[in-house]
């Protein structure tokens, strides 16, 4: 008996049924090779190091060790608060410092200006002044012949005493090696020189010898054109260190100004910026240091503007008017020493113009002296801001026009042949009225003048000066103020995070 498989799958192989799948079987895998062996060390090259050490790092600068901490300082509010408590003091500082420096050299050479450059200015016009007047008066004297009046020696000898004590004052006040101490010493050594010639001409003249005109002309010669070109260039350099000094003594002290702005603008901030964060409307020490670098700021800004002020009206109305005054009365001074020296040379002295035509040497710079005593004493006139001022030049004026048509009438005679007419119209006699009384009347009313523009000189200069004083001293005493208030205003804060 036969039984039939287990299962409803034929056997394989059986005709009528499907093949069974062959059994999957894994890839095969291809042989891997070992961890590498490990390689032996060979052999080290002598002096060679069998293992490097790291490079050491360079050594850090102060600088960049500074910059660090700050940087590191600058993430927390205390760190913050200090760096804006020590710029903020360094401010106040700075501006207090540059404020109390600029003002000192301003205060400096407006005190110049008062006590120094303008009267060394002066006397060195007095110096010119003395010396042209002692020639004037010595060929009035010898116009007069042997009878020499009292008066004019006098003149001479005051005038010639006179430059000698301004050129001692001059001399201690120059420094030394300087030109103006080369002019004084120039003129030191001309003055006796000129003296000796005067004496010799008088000696020569008492006794009626032609020589004397001869010495009378070498000694103006020497006058002219060695003593007064010397005054002048001493007085012309007086003048320079005057404007100098007006120079650094009027202008705004800008650097200042602008720190007193800036550490305002950083006290306004930091206040500001407290406030932000706190709520708190007021910090003590803030607002004291703002309110004493807001006092310096405006005291140096009305002070010094109040002082130029001054300054500027010192030399709009004293010295512009003081060198006018002073140059007419040179003027006035040269043509009357060449009105005398043209009836002592006689015809001697001539010069011959461009168009040929030849004319009387002294006459002829008489009239150029004259033409300058007319604009000088015009401008005069048109700077004169009060009528203390403008009386004494319009009288000044008055002798000069009269002065010209007596000159004229002098000038008349003499080429008519009439000397002693014109002699006594130049000196004076019973019926005559000289020129010498224009010439005084010229000379005393620009002195009146010069005293008057003197006086508003002073006390326009007084005014800018005193506009200052106290400033420098001040403002550095309340920016030390500011400062402390700046850094005890933030060393409040900070003791918030204690």
């Amino acid at each position: 008996m036969t039984h039939p498989p287990n299962g409803s799958a034929a056997p394989p192989g059986q005709p009528g049924t499907p093949a069974r799948p062959a059994t999957p079987t894994m890839p095969a895998v291809p042989p891997q090779s070992g961890p590498p062996a490990p390689r032996k060390p060979g052999p080290t090259t002598p002096n060679t190091p069998a293992h490097t050490p790291p490079p050491t790092p360079p050594r850090r600068t102060a600088w960049a060790e500074g910059v660090d901490t700050l940087r590191t300082a600058a993430t927390t509010e205390p760190g913050r608060l200090r760096i804006i408590g020590a710029v903020l003091a360094l401010l106040v500082v700075a501006f207090g410092a540059v404020t109390a420096w600029q003002m000192t050299d301003r205060s400096a050479a407006a005190d110049d200006v008062l006590n120094s450059s303008q009267p060394l200015s002066a006397s060195a016009a007095d110096i010119y002044r003395s010396l042209a007047d002692a020639n004037t008066a010595a060929s009035s004297g010898f116009l007069a012949g042997g009878q020499e009046t009292k008066a004019s020696r006098t003149r001479y000898e005051a005038d010639i005493r006179t430059a000698a004590e301004k050129l001692v004052t001059a001399a201690a006040n120059s420094e030394p090696g300087s030109p103006s101490a080369d002019t004084i010493a120039k003129l030191n050594k001309l003055l006796p020189e000129y003296k000796g010639l005067i004496e010799r001409a008088r000696a020569n003249n008492r006794q009626g010898f032609p020589l004397g005109g001869a010495y009378l002309r070498y000694a103006n010669a020497t006058m002219q054109d060695k003593m007064l070109p010397a005054a002048k260039d001493l007085y012309t350099k007086e003048n320079q260190r005057l404007e100098a000094d007006y120079a650094d003594a009027t202008p705004y002290p800008w650097a200042a100004i602008g720190l007193g702005v800036l550490a305002l603008g950083g006290l306004a901030w930091a206040q500001r910026r407290n406030y932000r964060r706190t709520n708190r409307v007021l910090n003590q020490g803030m607002a004291a240091a703002t309110a004493a670098s807001a006092v310096v700021l405006l005291w140096l800004v009305v002070g010094h503007s109040v002082a130029r002020a001054g300054l500027n009206d010192s030399y709009d109305h004293g010295v512009r008017s003081l060198n006018v005054l002073n140059d007419a009365r040179l003027a006035s001074l040269n043509a009357r020493g060449n009105e005398n020296l043209t009836l002592v040379s006689r015809g001697a002295e001539t010069k011959e113009l461009k168009d040929g035509t030849v004319v009387d040497a002294f006459d002829y710079d008489f009239q150029q002296e004259m033409d300058d005593l007319t604009k000088k004493l015009a401008a005069a006139a048109e700077l004169a801001d009060d009528k203390a001022g403008e009386e004494p030049v319009a009288a000044a004026t008055g002798n000069m026009k009269e002065w010209k048509v007596r000159h004229a009438e002098a000038r008349k005679a003499d080429d008519g042949g009439q000397y002693q007419a014109a002699l006594d119209k130049v000196i004076g006699s019973k019926s005559d009225k000289p020129t010498g009384e224009c010439f005084d009347g010229v000379d005393k009313n620009l002195e009146l003048a010069l005293v008057q523009e003197q006086s508003e000189f002073k006390q326009a200069a007084s005014n800018g000066l005193d506009a200052m004083t106290g400033l420098s001293v001040g403002a550095a005493v309340l920016a030390v103020l500011a400062a402390a208030g700046a850094l005890l205003g933030i060393g409040r804060r900070l003791s918030e995070y204690r």
